[in-house]
């Protein structure tokens, strides 16, 4: 295949992120060529700080793609935008799009844009991250008009004792997602998302659409990949079956 006349991603990712780049690739197949700019590194500073700064350089980020023509650009980091609320988030990529002449859009809103698409009103948070980032999510939801009937969190390495929990959106596995969705007793039909595009999220949900055929299963990196696609035209002849299963569920 001719990959020259293909169209463009951008994708910012946070530079440890280990699963975006990967994980976007095996979903747009060969319907697009992802390049990719990661945000600076930040020693020093603690989470949200960094998150605060992710934001502030998001421009500057970009702009690193120089002059070449990108069809569309997806930031891929829920937590800084997160942080920014859903009207703030909005105006955000808005105001970027505008700059940067091509369609720029963060992953909480292109789940935004699925969740209005299908007319996804209420889900199950499935989410890696401490209390207070978990919180801010489930409020980012709510104030955007997407009820948060259940939180599931999503340990790196859960203490045997199960009093404490060690955090890290990056070291998730397959086998803690598989048992804490198990454990929570999910319904037959609704939606789950799994936030974070950095928490590895495609081995289990191979597995959770055989159990939870009725689910709607969505993460992060399925949601931008499903915006993308739509933001360029993209139409291939082999459509990943997670986002073939997303078009056909969530009807």
């Amino acid at each position: 295949m001719d990959i020259f006349p293909l169209p463009r991603l951008g994708l910012v990712v946070p530079p440890e992120n280990p699963l975006a780049e990967p994980e976007f690739n095996r979903l747009v197949g060969t319907e697009l060529n992802v390049y990719t700019a990661r945000f600076p590194l930040t020693p020093g500073m603690g989470v949200k700080e960094t998150m605060l700064r992710y934001n502030d350089v998001l421009a500057d980020t970009l702009g690193t793609f120089g002059r070449m023509r990108l069809d569309a650009a997806v930031v891929a980091c829920n937590a800084s935008h997160y942080l920014l609320g859903p009207e703030g988030d909005r105006a955000f990529v808005a105001e970027l799009s505008e700059r940067f002449g091509y369609p720029v859009q963060s992953t909480t809103r292109a789940i935004l844009a699925v969740c209005e698409h299908f007319g996804i009103s209420r889900l199950t948070l499935v989410s890696p991250y401490w209390d207070w980032l978990t919180e801010t999510s489930r409020s980012f939801w709510e104030e955007a008009g997407v009820a948060v009937d259940r939180v599931v969190l999503a340990p790196a390495v859960p203490d045997p004792e199960e009093k404490d929990h060690e955090f890290d959106p990056y070291r998730v596995t397959t086998r803690t997602l598989l048992e804490r969705i198990r454990a929570a007793g999910l319904p037959d039909e609704g939606a789950v998302l799994f936030t974070g595009t950095g928490m590895g999220t495609l081995a289990a949900l191979a597995e959770l659409d055989r159990e939870f055929g009725r689910t709607t299963l969505l993460t992060s990196n399925l949601a931008a990949a499903w915006w993308a696609r739509r933001a360029v035209g993209a139409a291939g002849a082999e459509v990943h079956p997670l986002l073939e299963r997303l078009e056909r569920g969530a009807r």
